[in-house]
């Protein structure tokens, strides 16, 4: 049991070689001139031939220039990778890993290896290009001829936004949300050989951290000031949204620069009754702004009054005088004044 941990452990920790490779100009170059002297070479010993020379010295002459320039002289062309900044090319020799070449320029590298990038085709076409070729009636496999053939990872920040999802908030709402997803490739082996696609697998593992946060957090609060909710506490929901998917992806070789919500509303099924809740909230706050203001006029009217000695009021004057000034403050209309010409 031991020893098959061990084993499985080894199998998903792979390490990144960096690959020391040669400059390819002086190579390049170097094989178009053996390359010319092959071919005059192979010319030469041809026309030897024909005006009757020796016959063992020419045919050597056609040998060795025929198969430089048919055979030696391409398969060393093959070994010229050519990389653009933030790029790498991950190689492999006969199904075995050899090494990952980064830089910029061109590099010169054992001819029989082979690239290898099993996201170019989730990264390059997308779903949605083989959706739309076979609503076009064309054949999807050629654009998986077209992507497949781009073998560089790239190594700059790249966005990941996924569609929205209906997710439960804390509380069994349900609510429509959409992220944002901002993330590169630091370890270009563990992308390639630990997991099968690793743009496919970061995507399905945002979906899965998307819903283990949300279902800790509500919606909104309208009570409690100190619980956090998903509207009001974007920035710490963003910042365990980051963890939690970077957790997730750290076997395939990604990191997770930042995590943003895009979209956040209530279902359909639910928006217009929780409108109709905040509004309800909103209108219930209000008034009892209003209220706790009236009364504080009420009680500075009251206090001038008898510090001035304007009026001398008995208690129960005093209440509809009260009664009276609260209705004109908490009312919705301008309140219409009744002049009394008799007696109190």
């Amino acid at each position: 049991m031991a020893e098959m941990a061990t084993i499985d452990e080894n199998q998903t920790n792979f390490e990144e070689i960096k690959l020391e490779a040669r400059n390819g100009m002086g190579i390049l170059l170097l094989n178009i001139v053996l390359m010319i002297v092959a071919l005059i070479g192979f010319i030469y010993g041809i026309v030897r031939l024909e005006s009757g020379a020796k016959l063992i010295p020419n045919v050597i002459f056609i040998i060795i220039g025929g198969a430089y320039l048919f055979l030696v002289g391409p398969i060393l062309f093959a070994g010229l990778k050519v990389l653009r900044p933030n790029e790498a090319l991950v190689l492999t020799l006969f199904g075995k890993y050899y090494g990952t070449l980064k830089g910029e320029g061109l590099f010169f590298v054992n001819p029989f290896v082979s690239s290898i990038n099993p996201a170019s085709l989730f990264i390059s076409s997308g779903t949605t290009d083989v959706e739309k070729a076979v609503s076009a009636g064309k054949n999807p496999s050629q654009t998986v001829n077209i992507s497949l053939s781009r073998k560089k990872i790239s190594l700059k920040a790249m966005t990941l936004n996924n569609d929205k999802q209906k997710v439960n908030d804390k509380l069994g709402n349900p609510i429509i949300i959409g992220i944002v997803v901002i993330w590169k490739v630091v370890n270009t082996a563990k992308a390639v050989f630990n997991v099968d696609n690793y743009a496919e697998f970061l995507s399905i593992q945002c979906d899965s951290a998307l819903r283990n946060i949300v279902r800790l957090y509500p919606y909104d609060v309208s009570n409690d000031d100190n619980e956090k909710s998903l509207r009001g506490s974007s920035q710490e929901v963003a910042e365990n949204l980051k963890k939690e998917i970077q957790s997730k992806v750290e076997i395939a070789g990604l990191e997770i620069l930042e995590a943003r919500i895009t979209h956040l509303s209530y279902a359909p099924e639910i928006a217009a009754v929780m409108l109709q809740r905040q509004q309800a909230s909103a209108i219930v706050d209000a008034r009892q702004m209003i209220v706790e203001g009236a009364v504080g006029m009420v009680e500075m009217a009251l206090a001038k009054l008898n510090e001035n000695d304007i009026v001398d009021l008995d208690e129960e004057r005093k209440a509809a005088m009260v009664s009276n000034l609260l209705v004109i403050l908490c009312g919705n209309r301008d309140a219409q004044p009744i002049v009394n010409s008799g007696s109190l």
